[in-house]
C-alpha cells in the first residue's frame, strides 16, 4: 500500500512540470523523421515564420512560448497587431541557430524547425531530450532538405505539402479540427478563383515579374511561381530562373512585363520602379501597373493559406479586373481575417 501511494504521488508531482505527459505517441514530420512527442503538447518553440504563422490560424498561439527572434521582419511589422501576445513570448533563435541554454529554461514539449535547418541543431536539441518537427510544406520531394529544390511537380509539391503540413502541425497541437477547417477554406476559395479564370489560353495570359529588392525574383520551384500561375499570369523569369535570384536589369528589360508585383513588406522596391529612368521604358510602368501587394498576399517562396485564398483572388482581380467586378477584396480580407486571426482586417488592397 505504501509503494502505491509513493507511485500516486510521484505521478502528480511530475504532472506538475511543464511538458510532463502521461503517454507517447509518434509522428512523421516532412523530412520523413519519425519523432516521438506527448500524447498533449502544450509548450511548443517555434523556430520557423510559416509555422508560427500556421499555429495563429489555428488557434494555437498560447502554446507557443518561445519563438525566432525575427519574427518581426520575417511576418511583418503589422504581424504584431495581429497577435500583440507574440510580442511577450521570449525569443531565441532563428531558422538555423538556437540559443540552447534559453531553450532548455522554456520547457518545451517539441520545437518546430524549417527543413533546411542544420542537422547539428537537430541533433543538439534532441540530445536534450526535446522533440524537433522539421517543416517543409512541400510533399513528394527527394530535395526536402534544400531552400531551393527542383520540383518534377511544383503544383503536386505545394499543394499537397501545405495539406500535410498544416494536419501536421494540428496533429502536434492537438488541434485536428482546426487544420481542417483552414484546409478546406484555403482550397475552396482558390477554386472560386480558378473557375473564373479557366477559359483564358495560355498565350493570353498577362506578363507579370515579381520585383524584390536588388533586381531579386522568384522563378521555378518556388511557391510565388504557383501563385502567378493560378491568378492568370505568366511569370517571365519561370524559363530562366529556378528559385530566388537576382537578374540583370537587361533581362527584366528583355521580359517586357506588362505588371509588375512587389510585396507589402518592399514598398520602397515599389517607389524605385516609378522613380527611376531606367524602368519607364516597360509597358508595366507606363500603364501604371505596379502594384504593391496586401499584406495577406504573401508570396515568400512558401504557401500561407491566405496567399491562397486571398492573394491568388487579389492577383487575378489586379490582372482581369472585368472578371472580378462583384468581388469586393476588403469583405474578402475581413471575414478570413475575423474567422482565423479572430481580429479585424485594417490594410490596404
Amino acid at each position: 500500500m505504501r509503494q502505491i501511494l509513493r507511485s500516486f504521488v510521484l505521478l502528480v508531482l511530475l504532472a506538475s512540470v511543464p511538458g510532463f505527459s502521461y503517454a507517447d505517441r509518434v509522428v512523421t514530420d516532412q523530412l520523413g523523421r519519425q519523432v516521438t512527442i506527448p500524447d498533449r503538447v502544450d509548450r511548443v518553440v517555434v523556430l520557423q515564420h510559416q509555422t508560427l504563422n500556421l499555429l495563429v490560424q489555428l488557434d494555437a498561439t498560447n502554446k507557443m512560448v518561445g519563438i525566432l527572434a525575427n519574427w518581426r521582419q520575417q511576418l511583418g511589422d503589422s504581424y504584431a497587431r495581429l497577435v500583440p501576445e507574440l510580442t511577450k513570448v521570449p525569443m531565441l533563435g532563428d531558422l538555423t541557430h538556437v540559443d540552447l541554454e534559453k531553450l532548455v529554461a522554456l520547457h518545451p514539449q517539441v520545437v518546430f524547425v524549417t527543413n533546411y535547418a542544420p542537422q547539428e541543431m537537430i541533433d543538439q536539441i534532441q540530445q536534450l531530450g526535446i522533440a524537433v518537427i522539421a517543416i517543409s510544406l512541400r510533399a513528394d520531394d527527394k530535395q526536402q532538405s534544400h531552400l531551393n529544390p527542383d520540383l518534377q511537380n511544383e503544383e503536386q509539391a505545394y499543394n499537397q505539402g501545405l495539406k500535410d503540413g498544416i494536419r501536421l502541425i494540428g496533429a502536434v497541437v492537438n488541434h485536428q479540427q482546426q487544420a481542417e477547417a483552414l484546409i478546406k477554406a484555403t482550397f475552396s476559395l482558390r477554386q472560386q478563383t480558378a473557375d473564373r479564370l479557366k477559359d483564358i489560353p495560355a498565350d493570353q495570359r498577362i506578363r507579370v515579374y515579381m520585383a524584390n529588392p536588388d533586381l531579386t525574383t522568384y522563378g521555378s520551384g518556388k511557391y510565388t511561381g504557383l501563385m502567378m500561375n493560378h491568378a492568370g499570369a505568366m511569370n517571365v523569369a519561370a524559363a530562366t530562373v529556378k528559385g530566388y535570384k537576382q537578374v540583370s536589369m537587361e533581362q527584366i528589360l528583355a521580359w517586357k512585363p506588362q505588371v509588375i508585383f512587389v510585396q507589402d513588406r518592399y514598398p520602397q522596391v515599389a517607389d524605385e520602379i516609378y522613380q527611376q529612368p531606367v524602368w519607364q521604358a516597360l509597358d508595366a510602368v507606363k500603364n501604371h501597373r505596379v502594384y504593391l501587394m496586401p499584406e495577406y498576399a504573401k508570396a515568400w517562396g512558401y504557401p500561407m493559406p491566405e496567399a491562397m485564398a486571398l492573394g491568388e483572388l487579389w492577383m487575378a482581380k489586379k490582372l482581369y479586373p472585368e472578371k472580378f467586378k462583384d468581388i469586393d477584396m476588403q469583405q474578402q480580407a475581413e471575414s478570413w481575417y475575423q474567422r482565423f486571426y479572430r481580429t479585424d482586417y485594417r490594410g490596404s488592397n
